[in-house]
């Protein structure tokens, strides 16, 4: 997969090419559930989901609160990242279930005016995966799982590729002037 760079950034061309939407009519939110670890997090997010903690504990399961007061809000899975707990080998302990759809309790209290940080940024880049590389680069690429699926069809029936739907998640983490280069690639490679 050819890999473009965009300032310090290193873009795999999926990001341009790749159609998607999320469909939660249709999955329902499972990428809250699945997997096998929880959502990676920076050291300064953990500052931020503690924060933020209180205002989201309501809308968190017994279970999850359980796991939380016992572990903390993170661990370090098996690969050595930090990632959010999980409750039962699954669920994000921020899963709330709401109508028959899992949703993030983070970001529910974040809309809902409480807070003023909206969920891991590995959450809202997903499914780009960010990855750290020698000489203060950065890595994205596109991280296909069956579970989003109907995000993929939707997406492809949209037209709406992949770095154009995570407008706003690019910018939060790259900021406005680094999406606005993205956009310059994508409109040059779209020439080619």
């Amino acid at each position: 997969m050819p890999i473009i760079q965009v300032g310090d950034v290193l873009v795999s061309s999926e990001i341009f090419t790749e159609f998607f939407c999320c469909d939660l009519d249709k999955c329902h939110g499972i990428c809250c559930v699945e997997g096998d670890a929880g959502a990676p997090v920076t050291m300064d997010e953990v500052a931020l989901i503690e924060e933020s903690l209180d205002a989201a504990w309501p809308l968190l399961s017994a279970r999850a609160q359980t796991v939380i007061d016992r572990q903390g809000v993170v661990y370090t899975d098996t690969d050595g990242d930090l990632v959010t707990s999980i409750v039962e080998g699954r669920d994000c302990v921020f899963t709330h279930h709401k109508d028959g759809c899992c949703l993030c309790a983070l970001e529910m209290v974040y809309r809902e005016g409480r807070t003023k940080w909206p969920k891991p940024i590995s959450c809202a880049l997903y499914p780009i995966r960010e990855k750290k590389l020698s000489g203060g680069l950065v890595g994205l690429n596109y991280n296909r799982w069956q579970v989003c699926r109907d995000a993929v069809a939707l997406g492809r029936k949209l037209q709406l590729p992949l770095y154009q739907f995570l407008c706003e998640p690019l910018k939060r983490r790259f900021g406005e002037e680094w999406y606005e280069e993205l956009v310059l690639v994508a409109e040059q490679l779209k020439g080619l």
